[in-house]
């Protein structure tokens, strides 16, 4: 799932090339810009439980320290979102859980706190003391666990509902 740095989920061949032909036809439109606009936002929309699932997630890992300020879960939780590129490297939908700069001197806080191995820090700042230590191992692939034909259905959908918006409008 993650640990592989995609998306929990692959869209398919067949899908992404449908996607490319959408967004081609999206652009011959004349109102093409606002379709586009209206794609990308019913796609998001398809994936927000799964953002709001892996949110829960985060959340209910175990706190304990002394150091408190500023909170690590919702810091993560905050940077958890749907999202949808259309065209470029890479065209799809994805929940990705971003970097949190700026939050504790750890900003790759969701990606170690996902790893089985955690991570290494100094202990209470002492450089020459080194604790290992874990998080809630795999808290972001278990959110969609068994969902991923859902979030995938629901894309899928979203993509199915603009084309026919404009093959109705062609024919």
């Amino acid at each position: 799932m993650m640990t592989g740095g995609g998306p929990p989920f692959n869209l398919g061949v067949e899908t992404h090339e449908g996607l490319a032909a959408l967004t081609r036809a999206i652009r011959a439109e004349a109102d093409g810009k606002q379709l586009r606009k209206e794609l990308a936002k019913s796609m998001r929309e398809a994936l927000k439980p799964g953002a709001a699932e892996a949110k829960s997630s985060i959340m209910s890992m175990s706190s304990a320290g002394l150091n408190t300020a500023p909170a690590l879960r919702s810091s993560v939780a905050r940077k958890i979102r749907p999202e949808v590129k259309l065209g470029g490297r890479w065209s799809g939908a994805r929940v990705k859980a971003f970097k949190t700069r700026n939050v504790r001197n750890f900003p790759n806080a969701p990606k170690r706190l996902n790893r089985p191995g955690g991570w290494r820090h100094p202990a209470f700042g002492n450089r020459e003391i080194w604790v290992q230590q874990h998080g809630k191992v795999d808290w972001f692939d278990r959110a969609f666990e068994g969902r991923e034909g859902v979030y995938k259905a629901a894309v899928e959908a979203a993509m199915e509902n603009m084309a026919r918006r404009i093959a109705d409008r062609a024919g």
